[in-house]
């Protein structure tokens, strides 16, 4: 990131170039410009105005998944940045059919509602750029959807929102952990949860353990992620029916 800053502030406030940034959320704004949401590291998420951003020229720049630089100018203290937008990656998701490309859509249009503007992103940036990579180069329906539960649980954390999956509730105990307690949020031990079982979700081996997901684990471990980020973060959100239905859509194509 640079950051250059004008002589006369009366023209201009600062200049940034960023990148890498993510393409989250693309919105038409007038008869040629786009209003583009943009997701790094350092920035967190930012929004700008691009002229140009509906002619054919940008269309493909602009798609999302795609990796880009930005220079952004201000002009005044909470006026919407102007960009100029520079290709870096295209994402290739096009090309892998249904499930890469309902992957995209919707962990842009998550990271585009959920994270707050302005907010540096360090831990979970890599994280979105890395599941925007597996859609984009054809990764299997385990990779990504794994990756998608460890994305979900860590926006949680990152939120405040966070599961405690590190011992039991009700034991203490780091051993053997096998359910979640949908109340505390927290992982409980098999024979400590047994008798409540139908009351507790499954916490699957990949999330415990790590290494790759089986299918039904996949499926636990997605129901698991649904729950929280429905419950904790979703209720009442402006956003939360899109969200709801991306995200039922691509867990179907995922478990298909």
């Amino acid at each position: 990131m640079n950051m250059a800053l004008s002589s006369d502030p009366a023209i201009l406030l600062a200049m940034l170039r960023i990148e890498p940034c993510l393409v989250v959320a693309l919105a038409p704004h007038g008869e040629h410009g786009s209003v583009g949401r943009f997701l790094s590291a350092e920035q967190g998420l930012a929004a700008a105005y691009i002229r140009g951003g509906r002619g054919r020229r940008m269309r493909g720049v602009l798609a999302l998944g795609n990796i880009v630089a930005l220079e952004l100018v201000t002009r005044a203290p909470g006026q919407l940045a102007f960009a100029t937008v520079h290709p870096i990656t295209t994402n290739m998701a096009m090309m892998h059919g249904a499930a890469a490309l309902a992957l995209v859509e919707y962990v842009a249009l998550l990271a585009a509602s959920t994270l707050p503007e302005g907010e540096a992103q360090p831990g979970l940036f890599p994280l979105f750029a890395a599941l925007f990579g597996a859609a984009g180069a054809g990764a299997d329906a385990q990779t990504c959807g794994a990756a998608m539960v460890r994305l979900e649980l860590a926006l949680l954390a990152g939120l405040g929102l966070g599961l405690d999956l590190s011992s039991c509730a009700a034991t203490g105990s780091h051993d053997d952990l096998a359910f979640v307690s949908p109340r505390s949020r927290q992982a409980v031990s098999r024979a400590a949860g047994q008798p409540w079982a139908a009351r507790l979700l499954p916490l699957p081996a990949f999330l415990r353990d790590g290494g790759a997901a089986t299918p039904d684990q996949l499926a636990d471990g997605l129901k698991l992620s649904g729950h929280f980020l429905a419950r904790e973060l979703l209720a009442g959100h402006p956003a939360a029916l899109r969200l709801q239905a991306a995200r039922q859509r691509l867990v179907g194509l995922l478990l298909a």
